[in-house]
């Protein structure tokens, strides 16, 4: 078991959302991102895995599936699915989501971003992870979809991690893996130690 007892929250940011040509969009919702990161969320004992959409459509979708499997037949015939998306929550924006953390706790959730891209305040993974064992407040990782987070999100957050980075130069990791990457880093046992 991990030694890490912070409140950790997720965020998955659809909109506003860089394009490859650097213009601001709102992103579609997958449902690999919805499984995947879910069934990491609890894994890691995440307390909630906001996706964060403001089209009606986008969020009535995720509703449709999260459903499906924490009260339809996918409930009963996967019951872990069941237990994973159980984690799952929407918001229009941001700042929904991190009212929905104030009412659950009390207290003003501090932001880490994630993002490909450094910046001259990003916080090493060692790092963060004192802050987590640290502070007595909620955390809410957010990770951008398409061309990543707007730069005037990851200004407004408290944190910004180091890009993770393989043995290659090659650096444009699914959502996916790197929220399951970032998990692990921040909030497993120190394995390495062992």
């Amino acid at each position: 078991m991990s030694n890490i007892e912070a409140d950790v929250y997720l965020g998955l940011v659809h909109n506003p959302i860089y394009n490859k040509l650097d213009e601001i969009i709102t992103t579609t919702v997958t449902n690999y991102d919805l499984h995947d990161i879910s069934r990491a969320a609890k894994t890691y004992d995440i307390k909630k895995y906001y996706i964060i959409n403001n089209l009606k459509s986008q969020q009535e979708l995720v509703e449709r599936v999260r459903d499906y499997w924490t009260g339809g037949r996918g409930a009963d015939y996967v019951y872990n699915r069941h237990q994973a998306f159980s984690v799952l929550e929407i918001a229009s924006e941001l700042e929904e989501a991190k009212e929905n953390i104030r009412e659950e706790t009390g207290k003003e959730p501090l932001l880490i971003a994630t993002d490909a891209r450094e910046y001259p305040n990003n916080i090493s993974y060692k790092d963060m992870r004192k802050e987590l064992q640290q502070i007595d407040r909620p955390f809410l990782i957010i990770y951008g979809t398409g061309y990543g987070l707007t730069k005037e999100m990851v200004a407004d957050c408290d944190y910004v991690l180091y890009p993770i980075w393989g043995r290659g130069d090659f650096n444009h990791l699914s959502v996916r893996s790197a929220a399951s990457i970032i998990m692990d880093r921040l909030l497993s046992d120190p394995w390495w130690e062992a």
